[in-house]
């Protein structure tokens, strides 16, 4: 299905700032849903002049009239008469009888989608609102007062009052919405509706009479511990006076606010609050922040420890009296220090995926440095971009590869002069990687038996799943080509 700006932009009559509006707009698309107790759909104009759907959503709390999506669907024959009206004259259009839908009656409101202020106002779409009259029912105080603020949003809408650009745009995970409970604040902040999710929720905090009549910054005043710091935005939001997030905590309990100014062509008149208890969902976030930091520290220290063991064999490596211990220490030491990398990689992060060109790029610095003899000078480069992988095929891959670059560099190009190109080609379901020199090269089919062939082996058969083959390329040298299957990695 295609996404609101593809629906958009494919009608060749908005601007950027006006899907930009739209979105917003369709942010609150359930929060008008649930509030009118009706389907909520957006329109805009298309060039036969018509109408197309863009965004749909569903009440929580009554039955829908859309069974199927219609987003993406021209306008109905029997609705595009008052949405046109609507579209063109700027004013809230309603339908002067029932409209049947599907045999079911309906009550159809037209409202237009206004962006901007005075003389710089537009016009860029049409939301409608459907209200199912076949579960027609003597509405509750709560229903009375969720379309009343639902009607004060609508026109705000036909204003151009709502949505408000100075509103944050990402809210934390477990925003409340209207179903969680709602506060109705008039313009100085007294309270003159609570649903009862709203006044659970803070006598959940300590709290213990009817919020109705009071003020709400008073109230909040009250619950809150003293000594205790909070959201520098909290009296702005408790006020009414702006489209504002912020966390209430008292008594253990974490309640989340949201604010939203209710203006009548641009006076404000009071506010909707809405809330939620968030206890359960922040002590989550903290213990995923707990566990990221802990994780982040394991690596970091894994880090310190292999460089203190890389450290150590060095020492030892420049102490040994026979080559043969020395090249095996050495070696030893590399290999270390190339999972160390990896490691101080995934301490810089939150996640446990790395980005191996810059852990390559790290490597083959550290390779070339070590693995080059005084009479051999390596010219060493990397072409194309492994991108991110997990940790369980970093660490093998950066350890395979080391061990590669370092024969090339010490066998290939012993006491010669000559390159060393490492390139990686990347699509969804592999990665393909080639480590070329131009050196001696090796008889075809005839690969070396050392520890270090055994490693790569291992490590790109066993612990990759992957495919590896060496062979003379023509001429002179040697090329080595990797293939790892990507099919069960996530995509980022």
């Amino acid at each position: 299905m295609s996404t609101l700006s593809d629906l958009v932009f494919a009608q060749g009559r908005s601007t950027g700032a006006d899907v930009e509006w739209l979105h917003r707009l369709a942010g609150d698309g359930q929060l008008l849903a649930d509030l009118a107790f009706a389907d909520i759909v957006i329109w805009v104009p298309t060039t036969d002049d018509s109408f197309v759907a863009v965004g749909h959503a569903r009440p929580s709390g009554a039955a829908t009239l859309f069974y199927r999506d219609i987003v993406g669907d021209p306008v109905r024959p029997q609705w595009r008469t008052q949405i046109r009206e609507a579209f063109f004259s700027g004013m809230i259009v309603d339908s002067a009888s029932p409209d049947w839908f599907e045999e079911t009656p309906t009550r159809v409101r037209a409202v237009p989608i206004v962006r901007g202020s005075g003389s710089s106002q537009t016009t860029v779409g049409v939301l409608t609102r459907h209200t199912n009259l076949g579960e027609t029912r003597t509405p509750s105080r709560q229903q009375i007062t969720f379309n009343e603020c639902a009607d004060d949003l609508f026109g705000m809408v036909a204003s151009g009052d709502f949505p408000d650009l100075s509103a944050p745009t990402a809210p934390r995970r477990g925003a409340p919405r209207a179903s969680d409970g709602l506060v109705r604040l008039d313009v100085d902040g007294t309270v003159t509706f609570a649903s009862p999710n709203a006044l659970s929720a803070f006598n959940r905090m300590g709290f213990e009479d009817e919020l109705e009549g009071e003020s709400l910054i008073e109230v909040t005043t009250e619950i809150l511990p003293e000594k205790r710091q909070f959201d520098e935005s909290l009296p702005l939001v408790v006020t009414g006076r702006a489209p504002w997030r912020a966390d209430i905590e008292a008594r253990g309990v974490t309640v989340s606010l949201r604010t939203i100014p209710l203006r009548d062509h641009g006076t404000r008149i009071g506010a909707i609050v809405l809330c939620r208890d968030v206890t359960e969902l922040r002590h989550q976030e903290q213990e995923l922040i707990t566990k990221d930091a802990t994780i982040r520290e394991i690596h970091h220290r894994v880090k310190n420890n292999l460089q203190t063991v890389a450290s150590l064999l060095r020492i030892q490596a420049r102490r040994s009296h026979t080559e043969e211990a020395r090249e095996a220490l050495t070696q030893a030491m590399r290999r270390v220090s190339a999972i160390a990398v990896v490691h101080d990689t995934l301490s810089e992060g939150l996640t446990q995926r790395v980005d191996f060109d810059d852990v390559f790029d790290r490597v083959l610095k550290l390779v070339a440095e070590v693995a080059a003899a005084p009479t051999t000078r390596a010219r060493t480069r990397s072409v194309g971009r492994f991108g991110t992988l997990p940790s369980e095929y970093a660490t093998p891959l950066a350890l395979a590869l080391t061990e590669l670059v370092t024969n090339a560099v010490e066998h290939g190009l012993a006491g010669k002069e000559g390159d060393v190109e490492i390139e990686a080609e990347r699509d969804p379901e592999r990665l393909l990687v080639r480590v070329r020199d131009n050196g001696v090269g090796l008889p075809e089919g005839q690969v070396g038996r050392g520890l270090g062939t055994q490693i790569v082996r291992t490590l790109i058969q066993g612990e990759l799943g992957g495919t590896i083959d060496w062979h003379t390329l023509v001429g002179s040298g040697t090329e080595v080509t990797i293939d790892i299957p990507l099919r069960y990695i996530a995509p980022d």
